[in-house]
């Protein structure tokens, strides 16, 4: 797994209203720390309230398309996890698949895609999940 760069924001993002198996919170912090660390964004910016700068919005945003797309999380979970509206989660998966028409963008968005699904793999083999 992952390092964690600040585990009680992590941990704390992850919490989910239904009360979620742990897998699900690690899954969710690991992609939050992934992108924190790849972004060079602290996590509690990843996570905070407001829109922040440029390079820290499209890191929230990246991390929620990547909840989307590699977790298979609902647009509602992600919502709830980033403390968003469904609709901005919407809005943030969008802008990446529109920004994946870059190919640079597109093959390092891949690489981060398969850094996540070995690590699922992983956990998997060891009867994590």
């Amino acid at each position: 797994m992952y390092k964690m760069v600040d585990a009680q924001g992590a941990r704390a993002a992850a919490a989910t209203q239904s009360g979620q198996a742990d897998s699900y919170d690690a899954q969710c912090n690991s992609v939050i720390t992934l992108v924190s660390q790849e972004k060079r964004v602290p996590i509690r910016l990843l996570l905070h309230r407001s829109r922040c700068r440029r390079d820290t919005a499209r890191a929230r945003q990246l991390a929620m398309y990547l909840c989307h797309v590699a977790l298979g999380r609902s647009l509602k979970e992600i919502a709830h996890i980033f403390g968003r509206d469904r609709t901005t989660v919407s809005h943030a998966c969008a802008l990446m698949e529109d920004m994946r028409d870059n190919r640079t963008f597109d093959e390092a968005v891949s690489a981060l895609e398969h850094r996540i699904e070995s690590e699922g793999e992983a956990e998997t083999d060891h009867g994590y999940r």
